[in-house]
């Protein structure tokens, strides 16, 4: 047996026995129900609606919702959009990157909002540590989780057939972010940093292995 098909066979293992579990996670999580690890995340959830004054018990009627998609992905761009225009202005930048110019950051900050990632560059001569932790990643997280809102709010418009309400979209953004993704990340990361992986925020260096 090829070492293909038993990685293929391992991630069909991995996913037949994580989805179930991770599935009725999200469920409680959405449905506002009682989930493992609210001990943790409530604090934190109440904490950021209480700085933003998001109210996650008013929901919404699907064209606020929409809106509200439509204007977190407006700033989203626009703000990662400046962050790579300013880069040389900016902290965090040991290697003393210039400025992104205006099409490549334009590209760039299109593909990071819609997921896609596409990055028509080299990570390490054209992005500082700045731009990449306090945007592109960022983006990695919420880029995702508004694509994961957008299929709640349809999976709701589905099964709530007397209800003109589709959630709140904010509640939404922060509960997947903080009770999906994080823990996710932080797995993953630990497994990184078993592996070997490193980041920091110096300066590049060459290294001949």
């Amino acid at each position: 047996m090829s070492q293909n098909v038993i990685d293929v066979v391992i991630l069909v293992v991995l996913l037949a026995i994580s989805t179930p579990l991770l599935g009725s996670y999200m469920a409680k999580v959405f449905q506002n129900k009682k989930a493992p690890g609210d001990r943790v995340f409530l604090p934190v959830e109440r904490l950021i609606y209480r700085v933003t004054g998001v109210n996650p018990e008013s929901e919404q009627r699907w064209t606020i919702y929409a809106i509200s998609v439509l204007a977190f992905s407006f700033v989203s761009v626009v703000v990662l959009y400046g962050m790579q225009r300013l880069q040389a202005h900016l902290p965090l930048n040991p290697d003393h990157l210039s400025t992104v110019s205006a099409p490549l950051s334009f590209n760039t900050a299109a593909s990071f909002l819609t997921n896609t990632n596409w990055q028509n560059y080299a990570g390490e001569d054209t992005m500082s540590q700045f731009t990449q932790m306090a945007g592109l990643a960022v983006q990695n997280f919420v880029s995702a989780a508004v694509g994961i809102a957008v299929a709640v709010a349809l999976i709701r418009g589905l099964t709530r057939r007397r209800s003109n309400t589709l959630g709140n979209f904010w509640a939404d953004l922060t509960r997947i972010v903080i009770r999906v993704l994080i823990p996710i990340a932080a797995i993953a990361a630990i497994i990184l940093i078993a592996q070997g992986a490193e980041q920091n925020l110096h300066a590049t260096h060459m290294i001949t292995t």
